[in-house]
């Protein structure tokens, strides 16, 4: 169940990040509303994660969830370029949740 709640957990981080995005330094209000619960969300499970995973492995899993998630949504729904030194950078941050999940087996 740990690995579930972490990974609506680093679902949830893109959501806050993008909506953090739409809110215009918090000046609109329905994405500032959606930024902060999908936080607290996002937090809670994170933290509901650690009471069984290791602090690295489910931090780093978070974050890497949260950073190639806004890379892509950036991309598909942003129109942010796609450079290859950007997707080759994606690709190792995914490399390395792959390998930090099969060292905590």
């Amino acid at each position: 169940m740990a690995w579930i709640f972490l990974i609506v957990a680093g679902v949830l981080e893109v959501v806050w990040a993008f909506y953090m995005k739409q809110s215009a330094g918090f000046t609109r209000l329905g994405p500032t509303v959606i930024t902060l619960v999908a936080m607290i969300a996002s937090f809670a499970l994170l933290s509901a994660s650690m009471r069984t995973l290791p602090l690295g492995t489910a931090y780093t899993i978070w974050t890497g969830i949260g950073a190639v998630g806004a890379f892509l949504v950036g991309i598909m729904v942003l129109n942010e370029p796609a450079g290859a030194m950007r997707l080759i950078a994606a690709s190792l941050i995914v490399a390395g949740i792959i390998l930090m999940k099969l060292s905590s087996t």
